[in-house]
């Protein structure tokens, strides 16, 4: 065996995702792009803010001397500070440059942030629905995922969670706007959760951390907001990416941010410093840093999410799909119609839509859809999924 028992048996049970992204280049080469209806993978097809353009051919027009060389592992200092000067404004928190260490994507801040906080057999708790990816970044650093399902509006429940919490409970991994299910958190339920770590903190006698995944927050409809997850919870930690609200997935580009409140703030930040380093990251892109510190109050355009949200979800509904309404991101959680929502994605698949089931995100009997695809894919879909409907004998 060339490969690890654990790694070997991961791979058998790799990402649905993943399968089902790979299923489609498959149905791709066999019917032609234009009949196939891809919602697997949150690949943006949108592109970046024509700023983002503007600033990287002034920089390589101009470049800096010096500007590819070693850094602070940290990350470049006027870089922290424009992090930290938007958040200040959001949190009224005194943030400086001194709590935000820039990291290899959101991926890579979770990870150090894990190494830094986690002993051994240490328990971190995720919120089903969730991204399958974070419990092998709990494995990685030797701790055990703990999972609490939501409520039936997939919002979290203060009563399980409290009931969840024990001595190694090290975090707890919230994602507002969510994926799958584009779920926003409001600020009563943060303050509640802030209030319960703070108590169950206390009573085990260390933190216990709220580790705040937010690559969406900048992508939410109808004047909804994303509280500030500083003002609600004392010991948390913002992990973050500009891969969905900049449209730059492939430039691997994030920062962690942690609370100024937070006992000792220095101490952990000087580990995850130190954690960037020894994983492997050891710094942020150094292209991207450059780039990314005059785009903090920058977005992809929200109104053509929107747009392709509210054509899918009217579409699905209108034809007996039930689903939450997302208030973000830029994905669709339906239930499906067949209690299997494995069997659901085959009969799905032989009309040449490929979603995710449920089951990958930790909760059987839905299934994920991701809508930052073509607005001609979407509509070039609705036939499939009439047809589909039909089939199972919805009732639109």
């Amino acid at each position: 065996m060339v490969l690890s028992d654990k790694i070997a048996a991961y791979l058998s049970n790799a990402s649905w995702i993943r399968k089902m992204f790979e299923e489609g280049d498959r149905l791709r080469k066999i019917h032609g792009a234009d009949k196939v209806y891809d919602f697997t993978l949150g690949n943006p097809s949108v592109e970046p803010p024509e700023k983002f353009r503007d600033e990287l051919k002034k920089l390589a027009l101009n470049p800096v001397p010096g500007m590819h060389r070693y850094m602070s592992n940290a990350g470049y200092p006027e870089t922290r500070a424009a992090v930290a000067e938007v958040l200040a404004e959001q949190s009224g928190l005194p943030f400086n440059a001194s709590h935000v260490v820039m990291t290899v994507g959101a991926g890579g801040g979770l990870n150090i942030v894990l190494k830094a906080i986690l002993n051994p057999g240490d328990e971190v708790i995720a919120l089903s629905p969730y991204f399958v990816e974070y419990g092998f970044y709990v494995d990685n650093h030797g701790g055990v995922l703990k999972v609490v399902p939501t409520n039936d509006q997939f919002l979290p429940d203060l009563t399980a969670i409290n009931e969840a919490i024990g001595p190694k409970t090290r975090a707890i991994i919230i994602n507002s706007p969510n994926n799958p299910t584009g779920v926003v958190y409001p600020a009563e339920i943060l303050t509640g959760l802030g209030d319960l770590l703070d108590q169950k903190s206390q009573e085990f006698g260390r933190p216990i951390f709220a580790l705040s995944d937010e690559p969406y927050a900048k992508i939410v409809f109808e004047g909804t907001q994303v509280p500030s997850v500083f003002k609600h919870i004392t010991n948390a930690i913002l992990v973050t990416s500009h891969s969905k609200d900049l449209a730059l997935p492939g430039e691997r580009i994030g920062y962690v941010a942690v609370s100024p409140k937070i006992n000792e703030v220095d101490r952990l930040v000087e580990g995850l410093v130190f954690c960037n380093r020894t994983l492997g990251f050891v710094n942020a892109p150094a292209l991207m840093q450059r780039l990314v510190a005059g785009l903090q109050r920058e977005s992809v355009d929200i109104a053509e999410y929107q747009e392709k949200r509210d054509l899918l979800y009217n579409h699905l509904t209108g034809l007996g799909f039930e689903m939450v309404k997302p208030q973000g991101a830029f994905y669709l959680f339906p239930k499906s119609p067949v209690a299997d929502d494995v069997e659901f994605t085959r009969k799905a698949l032989a009309h040449n839509i490929l979603v995710v089931p449920g089951s990958g995100f930790g909760t059987p009997g839905y299934f994920r859809l991701a809508y930052c695809i073509d607005k001609e894919i979407i509509e070039r879909s609705f036939p499939a999924w009439t047809a589909l409907a039909r089939e199972l004998g919805l009732k639109g």
